[in-house]
């Protein structure tokens, strides 16, 4: 390492983070420094307004104008603020005056990557963010680095720790989905827009960022199947249970092979999925996350923690900052894109998975063998019939065989169709089986 007196860092965003980034960086100096082999000092915190005073800052480090301490030269920008514009202008104007940046936005990085690699490519500075996935989890770096020698072929995973919440309750406590989604606002695990949590856009940006390291091709946040859990009912909880299976809204991506369906490529979805309660990601509970990752040479693993909170997500930060400092020092660089596959992102209709389906229908003679029809003429195998009957209606959950989804939607079209089908209920897919 070349002799230097410091390394300097400055932080874009006082928030939970940023406040947390400040304290530990203060706490933990001398082992940071030991580890870096230069004392790592704090240049500025960028806040909204430098005039109030914030607990975990020095009031003399304060500033609003995010833009002037991007440009600062500091050795590593931290961007933790959020956003899309402002945040992109100023990780571009600091890479641009030669620092490097650690940053945590996922919105950011699944909508606009690729501009921000190119930035720092062009200017021979890094560009590090562990914390923009599952926050503490060491997992981005496992998959960018640890797994550089394999071939991945699939990560799924709980990626969204208050949705996590909500099943969890719902699950444990048969609450529906309205109660719980009230509790959860009350005590503040929904983010100011909701809809990115319920609705799957957090956990679609998530996956965005998974699939393109884990397939080294290029993927953004518009190319993510995305659905949310607001459909889903106590009913569907019930019924889980009663098969040995939990509910579960998981980031899943994954290679697909070419085959007669079409050519080879990766799809990346996001929605709620039935998981067996012997697969690992069941036993997931509240706000915890958890990813698990099929390679070809490694086999099965799963890394499992804090998704989110102040001082996770700074020890997230923090680690991509001693990265960033040591190359400083070094004179040397991470690892930048690697889009080298360039794989199609293929539309969800291609993924197979098994289903769950859960019909009202009229209680009589030939019900079942026209249900089985349907099914059958779109290529959909079926597993297991449970049916119970009440008075006129009957209710009938199948379960099926894997099989595309294009087929399964056309399945269900067609029995919204026939005349022995009061209600399409429910459908699900089923994660997780062996």
């Amino acid at each position: 390492m070349s002799a230097r007196d410091e390394v300097t860092i400055a932080v874009l965003g006082g928030g939970t983070v940023g406040t947390s980034i400040v304290e530990l960086l203060e706490a933990n100096a001398a082992d940071l420094r030991e580890r870096v082999g230069a004392p790592l000092r704090l240049t500025g915190v960028a806040v909204r307004d430098a005039s109030r005073s914030r607990p975990g800052i020095p009031d003399a480090l304060l500033t609003d104008d995010p833009m002037a301490l991007a440009r600062s030269g500091a050795d590593v920008v931290v961007e933790v603020m959020g956003g899309i514009e402002t945040a992109r202008e100023c990780i571009l104007a600091a890479m641009a005056a030669g620092s490097s940046v650690v940053t945590a936005n996922k919105a950011l990085l699944a909508e606009d990557g690729a501009a921000l690699y190119r930035a720092a490519r062009e200017h021979g500075v890094d560009l590090y963010f562990e914390a923009s996935v599952a926050g503490a989890i060491p997992l981005l770096r496992p998959l960018r680095e640890s797994l550089a020698g394999d071939r991945v072929r699939k990560v799924m995973g709980i990626v969204n720790g208050t949705t996590n919440y909500m099943l969890t309750k719902m699950d444990e406590e048969g609450v529906e989905y309205d109660a719980v989604f009230a509790e959860a606002d009350a005590l503040g695990y929904l983010e100011a827009d909701p809809s990115l949590d319920v609705d799957g856009h957090d956990a679609a940006a998530k996956a965005a960022i998974l699939a393109e390291l884990a397939f080294h091709t290029r993927v953004t946040i518009d190319d993510v199947f995305v659905e949310g859990i607001a459909n889903v009912t106590a009913d569907d909880m019930a019924a889980a249970r009663e098969m040995g299976f939990v509910i579960k809204l998981l980031a899943i991506a994954e290679v697909v092979e070419a085959s007669a369906d079409g050519e080879a490529g990766v799809i990346v979805r996001v929605h709620p999925a039935m998981v067996p309660k012997t697969h690992p990601l069941a036993a997931v509970r509240e706000s915890f996350n958890a990813v698990f990752v099929e390679a070809q040479a490694a086999g099965e693993m799963m890394f499992y923690g804090r998704g989110a909170g102040g001082h996770p997500t700074a020890s997230a930060v923090l680690g991509d900052v001693v990265a960033a400092a040591r190359n400083r020092l070094s004179g040397g660089l991470g690892p930048g894109e690697s889009t080298y596959s360039g794989l199609p992102v293929l539309p969800v209709g291609r993924a197979r998975t098994e289903y769950y389906v859960n019909l009202d229908v009229a209680d009589k003679s030939g019900v079942l063998a026209n249900i089985a029809s349907a099914f059958a003429d779109e290529g959909v195998s079926i597993q297991v019939v449970h049916q119970e009957g009440h008075g006129e209606d009957a209710g009938l959950i199948v379960r099926t065989h894997a099989a595309t989804d294009a087929a399964l939607q056309a399945t269900v079209d067609r029995l919204r169709g026939l005349d022995s089908v009061r209600t399409v209920v429910g459908v699900m897919r089923v994660e997780g089986e062996e």
